[in-house]
């Protein structure tokens, strides 16, 4: 059995620390890459915000495993822009800026936030302007051999993608071969969605893997969720790609676990 690819999500894990010394302690506990959701405050940031991040993430001799498109007000509570009608001019701005990073970087993991449903517009309406999006994003990324993910997400009744099945079918409607399926198992249990049968069901539609524990949100071992058991069943299956480290943790050392071999 492989040993499973972690990644670090910079966006969530040592963000006391400025970009660059968080990178270097990403590096210095072993590993290998990083993802980030959208680094910059605005969907069109500079030449010199864009190539910052790009230095940044070379010196530190990381792979750049995955990145978000432009997703909104996170604090504020968006979840993204994918589904927004207005805003397809950000969404599609980002999509150049970050198929510029991944080209330089070899990022090849694009994580496209649906967003959620906006009071007063039709849901319909909503979905057909993601699609639209969705398949622009595919196009514009396809070019460096990029992937379109599409994640569930908790804790937001708004946001309508919930569990595998929602993900895949929006897939399905949109198409494009490069739209794959974020496995984030945190947000999908917390959703009521079995993990496992939705590894069995879409194993070959896993584009990406995102892993915390629940409750908590905390790291492998801190809760209940069986992590060790879906990751050994992912790479049994043949799952070759990295999984990222999403979860939060006010540790001096947040990546304790991996020696203690807490994780179940």
């Amino acid at each position: 059995m492989p040993e499973p690819r972690f990644a670090v999500n910079c966006s969530i894990l040592l963000t006391r620390l400025p970009l660059r010394e968080r990178l270097d302690a990403v590096r210095a506990a072993g590993f290998e890459a990083a993802e980030f959701w959208w680094p910059f405050p605005t969907a069109t940031p500079g030449d010199a915000e864009i190539e910052a991040f790009v230095d940044a993430i070379r010196a530190s001799g990381l792979r750049l495993a995955g990145l978000n498109l432009f997703a909104g007000d996170m604090p504020g509570g968006d979840r993204g822009v994918v589904s927004w009608p207005g805003r397809e001019d950000e969404l599609l701005a980002s999509v150049r800026v970050a198929a510029y990073v991944g080209a330089e970087l070899g990022c090849r993991n694009f994580n496209a936030l649906y967003g959620n449903r906006l009071p007063g517009r039709d849901p319909a309406e909503q979905d057909a302007v993601a699609d639209h999006n969705l398949a622009a994003a595919a196009a514009g990324l396809a070019g460096i051999g990029g992937t379109v993910l599409i994640e569930p997400v908790s804790g937001i009744d708004a946001y309508p993608l919930r569990t595998a099945a929602q993900v895949v079918a929006v897939a399905d409607r949109v198409g494009a071969t490069n739209v794959g399926l974020l496995l984030d198992v945190y947000h999908l249990s917390i959703n009521g969605d079995d993990v496992a049968a939705a590894i069995e069901r879409f194993r070959d539609r896993v584009a990406h893997v995102q892993l915390a524990d629940a409750p908590g949100r905390g790291a492998p071992g801190t809760g209940t969720l069986p992590l060790r058991a879906w990751v050994d069943d992912l790479l049994a299956g043949g799952y070759d790609g990295w999984m990222a480290l999403e979860h939060v943790s006010d540790d001096a050392d947040p990546f304790a676990w991996r020696a203690e071999g807490s994780w179940r």
